[in-house]
């Protein structure tokens, strides 16, 4: 027995909420192509995004240590997995649609630099008069333009709806979702659990690679970090004599196990008191569906103050990224000067879009160890 396309659409209308976005009611795609046989459209992106060159390149971008100095240590593409697990979970508490949501959250870091947030903030400022550099833009760009998978059109050409996802910040005057006659305010609620779900992720798992290179201590955590304190305390009570690598891993998965319940029941209790009935419903809601309790809120933003104080800004973090950030801005100031070195893709770019987004567009693509190689090549 199989399934069609069809009969895959049918049985979503069957068993999703009616507050889902369903895949037999996608906008559709920038060009026109059939639709799959045995696939729903959403399923075909969830592909598409996972066989992208962009995507493999995820596996050598940093998390937040730089690639290479921990075999251990989180990725950008195990980050990105991570997150597609959370938000699947989410959604397919909620009734929502898991395709979809798994394709925001595969595709959330396509845009990312190397180097991870600093090398944004570099790029940004390189581009500072030149339209700026934001990774999310950036996610966006990659599956429209700079992905060149196939002979008709540019880019992935994915759905409306996973092109909306990937838009995270915007004014509610430049919403994705508005239209002549849709004042649209949100995103579907699928794009809103596969942005929190990258919240969970990040913090929860920075916390245990931080943990893991001995730049962050159990027993300050225990005194500073309630979240930390209170999974402690519960593995503590249920498993005695554990050793650390086990401990230390339970109560990670404690503090997201916590998280991923605290979102559930408020987004359900916010979802009823909402009454909405559409996916368009909650794309013209005023407020975001999505979301944690106050209290874990609290508690949320008190381990992100402390990850701020004790482990991003750390010597042994800040400092190598401190190099990476000359590497790019030597790496910028040469290919402006010499764009004809640069890979035949983004050479071809510089006429539509000038040879300063080019060679932004072609940094982002990097690895990186492909900078370092290539800053080492030049010096």
């Amino acid at each position: 027995m199989h399934f069609t396309r069809t009969e895959l659409e049918k049985r979503e209308r069957e068993t999703l909420a009616p507050f889902a976005q369903f895949s037999d009611a996608t906008l559709g795609r920038a060009h026109g192509e059939e639709s799959p046989d045995f696939r729903t459209e959403y399923q075909r992106d969830r592909d598409r995004i996972t066989h992208s060159r962009a995507f493999r390149r995820l596996e050598y971008k940093t998390q937040v240590f730089l690639n290479g100095t921990g075999d251990e240590l989180r990725t950008r593409l195990t980050h990105t997995m991570e997150v597609a697990a959370i938000a699947r979970n989410i959604a397919r508490a909620l009734g929502l649609n898991e395709d979809l949501t798994e394709s925001i959250a595969l595709a959330h870091d396509l845009g990312h630099p190397p180097f991870g947030h600093r090398g944004e903030e570099t790029l940004n400022e390189l581009m500072r008069n030149h339209g700026g550099f934001e990774h999310n833009v950036q996610s966006l760009r990659v599956v429209e333009q700079l992905e060149e998978k196939y002979p008709n059109y540019p880019g992935l050409n994915l759905t409306w709806e996973v092109r909306e996802g990937l838009m995270k910040h915007y004014r509610s005057q430049d919403h994705p979702s508005k239209r002549a006659d849709f004042d649209a305010r949100n995103s579907s609620l699928e794009a809103q659990v596969a942005n929190l779900a990258d919240e969970i992720a990040y913090y929860s798992h920075d916390l245990d690679d931080g943990l893991e290179k001995h730049l962050l201590d159990e027993s300050r955590l225990l005194r500073e970090v309630e979240i930390w304190s209170q999974s402690a305390e519960r593995v503590a009570n249920q498993h005695q004599d554990l050793a650390e690598e086990c401990r230390r891993y339970f109560t990670i998965r404690c503090i997201i196990d916590d998280q991923v319940k605290d979102v559930i029941a408020h987004s359900w209790e916010a979802i009823q008191a909402a009454k909405v009935n559409s996916a368009d419903d909650v794309r013209l809601h005023l407020h975001k569906l999505i979301g944690y309790s106050d209290r874990r809120r609290l508690l949320n933003l008190e381990l992100r103050k402390y990850l701020y104080r004790n482990l991003y800004y750390h010597p042994e973090v800040h400092e190598p990224h401190k190099r990476a950030m000359r590497w790019l801005e030597g790496l910028f100031n040469h290919y402006l000067d010499h764009p004809d070195e640069m890979d035949a893709s983004f050479q071809r770019r510089v006429e539509q879009d000038g040879v300063r987004r080019a060679v932004c567009d072609f940094l982002a693509s990097m690895t990186d160890r492909f900078v370092m190689k290539r800053f080492e090549q030049l010096g």
